[in-house]
């Protein structure tokens, strides 16, 4: 069995609850003793163990021979697939509705027309329940097949009624096709391009989302249907930067699914999806009111649904609820208790790698908790985190990640007070922003900033101060150069060195500022 084989079988015992491993064991030993079982002995000796060591298990388990254990662990990676299916059946919808389709196949194969029959309406009464068209489909071209040799006097009316349900359901699921395809389209756009940078940018992706827009209406639209044409337009609002159009579609679709519980129950994982894109949209707009009802929408999600039995669900939970707590701070300019509360819990989770999150969720966390810190005023372990970012070795995903990582490092240094490493690190900074093909007007004028200061006296800092933060702030004003400012807020912190105050307490003060206004007469 090759490498990779054996560390996806590692990786699955691994990932096995206490409860799935006792019903695997069951499932093993329902026809045969366990001793005479050598797949449930290598199982055992995986599980005990927690990683793969080829010469002690073949020490430990002398009746494994090495000739034969490539087989084995193909045959134990298969039987715990078959196992946890069984086990998932209750839990999965579309896995007990394909448990039917294989019984009504099993009849069919035995000649039983009219029994196989009766399971495929059954199933097909759930798929449609469900809105698993895929499925509704496949059971509708069975029960053609089995309807050409199953003949009754209802032949004609029931050959109809199965033709006109085929073409009403393939359309439905072409038309949400067309918007599944679409959403995947502007996902793969945004991880190429990000946010746009100028008019040209905008231009293509407006040229690009247009071209590709179904003409299908929103009212003509099932249920999938309408879900990915919220999820196309959010994409694209995202990428153009229209937040307050992205949170107007993020919002469609959370309520989608909260005007039909049945289908938030069976598809949890896009409903958080939806929530998460809501809060992200909220973030970026900075209405903290409606950020809070969203985010209390987020908090009862573990009440609702059953994270225990489905660690995928609970993976996606704690990811988003975690980003959002972090963002919750960031609006509030709490970076100090988020730092005490929300950091030591979220390190101990990457580095135990408790749901599998990816390298790019993990990068995209670093750059956050380093925020935090900044924040607060702990420029030492923000520096850290940085640095776990710039030291990447193929940082070939999230070049704005990567860009702003750098731009935060150099300003830590600089409160720091290692003006040489800030004069020494700035040109390598410019190198790599020229390179990534990512400078822009607010980047230009943070690094000539930062260019200037390490040969400047104290005395000239405060005019330069100020001086970039006009210059910022007229720059903010521009459709186009906003971007920059959603990673970073170098206004708030050059504010915070003119006034000789800490960063948090005037994004605090802004804070205050904008609650006062949302809650003002005539608002």
């Amino acid at each position: 069995m090759p490498k990779q084989k054996t560390d996806d079988l590692m990786q699955l015992i691994n990932s096995l609850t206490r409860a799935e491993k006792r019903h695997f064991r069951l499932f093993v030993k329902r026809n045969q003793s366990s001793s005479d079982i050598l797949f449930l002995q290598l199982f055992d000796f995986l599980d005990r163990q927690g990683e793969y060591d080829e010469e002690q298990l073949l020490a430990k388990i002398p009746n494994i021979k090495k000739t034969q254990l490539s087989n084995l662990k193909a045959h134990l990676y298969k039987q715990l697939l078959i196992s946890l299916r069984l086990l998932s059946k209750s839990h999965n919808e579309d896995i007990l509705i394909r448990e039917n389709i294989d019984y009504a196949r099993l009849l069919y194969n035995k000649g039983l027309y009219r029994q196989a029959l009766d399971i495929l309406e059954k199933a097909k009464e759930r798929a449609a329940e469900a809105g698993m068209l895929n499925l509704s489909m496949e059971i509708l071209e069975f029960e053609k097949l089995i309807e050409g040799q199953y003949i009754t006097r209802s032949i004609e009316g029931r050959a109809e009624e199965l033709a006109q349900e085929s073409l009403r359901i393939s359309n439905q699921v072409a038309s949400s096709h067309r918007f599944s395809n679409l959403s995947l389209r502007m996902y793969g756009l945004y991880l190429k391009m990000g946010h746009v940078r100028n008019e040209a940018d905008y231009q293509h992706v407006k040229q690009f989302f247009q071209s590709q827009l179904p003409a299908t209406s929103f009212q003509e639209l099932d249920f999938w249907g309408r879900v990915y044409y919220c999820q196309s337009f959010v994409w694209y609002h995202h990428i153009t930067q229209d937040f307050p159009l992205c949170y107007r579609y993020a919002q469609r679709w959370v309520e989608i699914f909260r005007d039909n519980p049945r289908m938030m129950q069976l598809h949890g994982a896009m409903y958080l999806k939806g929530l998460h894109n809501l809060l992200n949209a909220l973030y970026n707009i900075l209405h903290y009111p409606r950020f809070m009802e969203a985010m209390a929408m987020l908090e009862a999600f573990p009440k609702q649904f059953d994270l225990a039995e489905d660690p995928n669900l609970d993976g996606l939970f704690h990811l988003y609820h975690y980003i959002h707590l972090i963002k919750k701070h960031f609006m509030e300019g709490d970076f100090s208790e988020g730092a005490k509360t929300i950091i030591p819990n979220l390190i101990s989770i990457i580095d135990n790698d408790t749901y599998n999150w990816d390298d790019h969720r993990i990068l995209v966390f670093y750059y956050r908790i380093a925020c935090l810190y900044f924040g607060s005023g702990d420029n030492g372990r923000a520096i850290d985190f940085l640095n776990k970012i710039i030291n990447q070795k193929n940082p070939d995903y999230r070049e704005d990640i990567q860009s702003f990582a750098r731009i935060l490092n150099l300003i830590a240094h600089f409160e720091m007070g290692n003006r040489q490493l800030v004069e020494y690190q700035v040109k390598s900074v410019f190198r790599f922003l020229l390179k990534a093909e990512d400078m822009n007007e607010v980047q230009k004028a943070i690094i000539q900033f930062l260019r200037r200061i390490p040969r400047m006296r104290m005395s000239e800092l405060k005019e330069e101060f100020i001086h970039l933060k006009e210059k910022l702030v007229e720059l903010e004003q521009r459709r186009f150069e906003r971007r920059p400012f959603l990673y970073l807020d170098i206004i708030s912190w050059l504010e915070s060195k003119i006034e000789g105050v800490p960063v948090q307490t005037i994004i605090q003060r802004k804070f205050q500022e904008r609650q006062t206004s949302l809650t003002s007469p005539g608002r």
